[in-house]
């Protein structure tokens, strides 16, 4: 590829795609449909939904065609959807190959040779193979372009009958111009079509699932139903997943504080200061116009650890303080105060670190800005916010701690050095 610099006046990529889109919208001879490759490749063509349209009447094709093109229509009047569209058509023009039978019969020629001789001609087969020069070679037969590029080369086409004798096919076989599917898809040994949707920008791709489900149970008629697959699929499937794995590591973290506090109730002012880095990473990617995306959630995990530990430098700086002797309110606000220059340098530092991931460009460029924008989000609210909020936090769940266990012990300002040396063991 050419340099990013090489690439013309338009650098984004939405913008390319509505270039090509106008430019395509002058062409009556055929539909087209501009779309990006999906961030996890695999799973599907385009960066969209995919979902499947099931047929379990049994009904005709061109039928089931319009009620798939009706549901489209219906799909583009929600605003959460940007464009909808199928690959599926049942108008494409073919010919059908019609056989008089009792004419066959007469001239002694059997209905399979016809087939096998049409199929050699028009579609190709394989008659043998060799080895020549370590290398493996495939010998298919079928005529010459120009000799079967028009309906009337089939008048050059013959068929040996049972006596030997050459038959003309064009005497035993019609065509005739008929329009039906290309190709017909089965899911679930239904006859099926699938349907792509791309949500409108400003809206997440479950606002689109749920807009499409909408739409199918006011707008399909009986017999119909839908499903969805692909990519799609796997993140319904997989959205219950996320919120166990926070759970999980929101209940990780707790124990781990437990542990080190020596209480259950003195973590939560750690814990309960998360969410204000989460509002702040749903603000980034808000305002930034980024859907939720997996990216996102990773950020999500990574500052559970991020902000529990600016959390922690402060709670354990204001227990310690408490334990001085100090009053539950100097405790915390010396806490903050004294904590606050090591928070603001490791996060600075961690945000600078991340610009240039929300500057990159290329094929991973969506990525890259997900995880960035929505970390770096995420960590400037929890700073803003946690150093206030985490002293506050402090002071109500210490208070409750001291309550059930009573205020802690003051320690002495004596060493365990200093104490060995003033008591000396006494030898006989």
């Amino acid at each position: 590829l050419k340099d990013v610099k090489e690439r013309g006046t338009i650098k984004d990529i939405n913008a390319i795609m509505a270039d090509i889109r106008e430019k395509l919208a002058g062409v009556k001879d055929g539909n087209f449909f501009v779309f990006t490759f999906p961030t996890v490749p695999g799973f599907s063509n385009i960066d969209g939904l995919d979902l499947v349209l099931q047929d379990k009447t049994g009904g005709k094709v061109d039928k089931f065609s319009g009620i798939a093109q009706n549901f489209i229509g219906e799909l583009m009047k929600r605003k959460e959807i940007a464009m909808a569209f199928t690959s599926f058509k049942s108008d494409y023009p073919q010919l059908d190959l019609e056989i008089d039978e009792v004419k066959a019969e007469q001239l002694g020629v059997n209905v399979r040779d016809i087939l096998q001789t049409m199929q050699v001609y028009y579609g190709s087969t394989q008659a043998s193979d060799f080895n020549r020069f370590g290398k493996y070679y495939r010998v298919v037969v079928q005529a010459e372009t120009g000799s079967r590029s028009e309906p009337s080369s089939v008048e050059g086409v013959f068929v040996k009958n049972r006596s030997g004798e050459m038959v003309p096919i064009n005497t035993l076989v019609k065509l005739k111009r008929v329009f039906g599917p290309e190709t017909m898809s089965r899911y679930n040994l239904f006859n099926s079509i699938g349907i792509n949707a791309i949500a409108k920008p400003g809206f997440s791709s479950g606002d689109a699932i749920k807009a499409v489900e909408e739409v199918a149970a006011q707008k399909l008629p009986e017999g119909y139903s839908f499903e969805f697959s692909g990519l799609t699929r796997e993140e319904i499937s997989s959205g219950g997943q996320s919120i166990v794995i926070f759970t999980l590591c929101l209940l990780f973290v707790y124990f781990l504080l437990s542990a080190q506090y020596e209480s259950y109730i003195l973590p939560l002012s750690v814990i309960l200061s998360i969410p204000v880095g989460v509002f702040g990473v749903f603000a980034a990617i808000g305002l930034t116009g980024i859907e939720n995306n997996i990216y996102v959630q990773v950020a999500l995990v990574m500052l559970i650890g991020l902000l529990a530990k600016n959390a922690i430098l402060i709670v354990e700086f204001a227990v310690q303080r408490r334990r001085a002797g100090k009053t539950l309110l100097t405790s915390a606000l010396e806490a903050a105060r004294l904590r606050l220059r090591p928070i603001l340098m490791t996060s600075l530092a961690f945000v600078a670190g991340l610009i240039p991931m929300m500057t990159a460009t290329g094929p991973s460029a969506q990525g890259n800005h997900s995880i960035s924008i929505g970390a770096a989000g995420g960590m400037i609210s929890g700073v803003i916010l946690g150093v206030l909020i985490i002293p506050v936090l402090f002071i109500v769940f210490q208070h409750l701690q001291e309550k059930i266990t009573g205020k802690p012990v003051r320690r002495s300002n004596i060493t365990v050095g200093e104490e060995s040396r003033n008591h000396q063991p006494v030898v006989a």
